[in-house]
């Protein structure tokens, strides 16, 4: 019997070695498999490129999914794309952190359904709440408290902007002390809700102010570009969008498909943005915008958010992105069109965010006017911003 015991002690040991070194080891190693870049830092750029860089009054990016990863933003990370102290460092003015809540296994660009979730065992690891390990409004919940957690413990370097009036003090700080930055929250697919229309509600007050109806699959609102159906706006997609747009809830069509965009411009009463795109113009891929999406985007006084990984601009280059911001701005004009990176979103990025004085030199070097950057890199943001959070 003691023998027993023994040997029972003993296997209760190993497991809970093997739980701990889990916990401890695979949520930093699968942060690294993931989140890679193609081009490392440090970057350098010509003289030129760095004083118009250092020149600009306001940089800001559209899409990143730092928080799936459970990563300290605080500190400054050798691996991943983006955290405070980079942001700092590189005089980011505002990036918007969107909050991914489920990914189907072997995901793919083509075909995918809702069948599945390899997210559920890395938040388990990771000793997220225990509400939101089988629950997605609560997983999105855990994250918008992990960027307000963020903002508390930054000793006043990192703000989380809400509304209108928070960016506008933001700005107004930021020309006494350039050593802070900012934050936005956002959900990629909106399966976040639960099926709960009350549900916009309670992401709203938890600090949401954009989000996209669909990411890789098809869900309660509609089709994704990514998923099997390919069909648009349901019955609850328009109530969600309706209650989105009454509380200034910024609409993201990005991984929408065809279908879904064309039922959202149709019922959209408020500018609609892509917060990380290619275009098919430079890149024909289901996962990119159309010129006639595009039109329609800068229509209703959008933003089109230009990505930076190659699924999206069909090479592993700045210069790949660059093409289709210009090609962007030869459709629509410069005054729509937006940086959007999808920074550490499980995917092989250009760079991290300290090479963004890499796309101001292609933007210079392809004969982009130095007016038109200073949109591109920031300024558009922070007019549609000012002009579409809440106030």
């Amino acid at each position: 019997m003691k023998r027993l015991k023994k040997i029972s002690f003993s296997i209760l040991v190993i497991i809970t070695l093997i739980v701990l070194a889990a916990i401890i080891i695979l949520p930093e190693k699968l942060d690294k498999k993931f989140n890679t870049v193609t081009l490392q830092a440090p970057y350098t750029v010509s003289t030129e490129a760095q004083q118009l860089y250092n020149s600009l009054d306001f940089v800001a990016d559209m899409h990143c999914d730092a928080l799936l990863w459970k990563r300290d933003l605080l500190k400054r990370n050798d691996f991943g794309s983006v955290d405070i102290p980079r942001m700092l460092e590189i005089n980011m003015g505002l990036q918007v952190f969107t909050i991914v809540t489920k990914a189907p296994k072997n995901m793919n660009f083509d075909n995918n359904t809702g069948d599945t979730d390899q997210i559920t065992i890395p938040y388990i690891l990771q000793l997220r709440p225990i509400s939101s390990w089988f629950n997605l409004t609560e997983r999105a919940l855990s994250q918008c408290k992990a960027l307000h957690q963020f903002e508390e413990e930054s000793k006043g370097k990192f703000r989380v902007i809400e509304t209108s009036s928070d960016l506008q003090q933001f700005l107004s700080d930021k020309q006494k002390n350039k050593k802070i930055t900012s934050g936005f929250l956002g959900i990629e697919g909106m399966h976040a809700l639960s099926g709960k229309l009350e549900n916009v509600d309670k992401l709203y007050d938890a600090g949401v102010r954009m989000m996209a109806p669909v990411h890789f699959f098809d869900n309660k609102l509609g089709g994704s570009a990514h998923g099997v159906s390919k069909e648009g706006l349901t019955d609850f997609g328009r109530q969600v969008i309706k209650k989105m747009q009454e509380k200034n809830m910024i609409v993201d069509v990005a991984h929408s498909s065809p279908k879904l965009l064309d039922d959202i411009f149709e019922i959209s009463t408020k500018p609609i943005v892509s917060s990380h795109t290619g275009v098919q113009g430079t890149c024909e891929t289901v996962r990119n915008l159309s010129d006639k999406h595009l039109k329609k985007i800068a229509a209703s006084g959008g933003l089109i958010s230009i990505a930076m990984f190659k699924p999206a601009t069909c090479d592993s280059t700045v210069a790949s992105s660059v093409k289709a911001i210009k090609y962007c701005i030869d459709l629509v004009g410069a005054d729509y069109v937006a940086l959007g990176s999808d920074f550490d979103g499980a995917i092989e990025i250009h760079t991290d965010v300290t090479g963004l004085p890499l796309y101001v030199e292609e933007m210079l070097k392809i004969g982009i006017s130095v007016e038109d950057i200073k949109k591109v890199m920031g300024e558009n943001v922070k007019r549609f911003m000012l002009k579409n959070l809440p106030k």
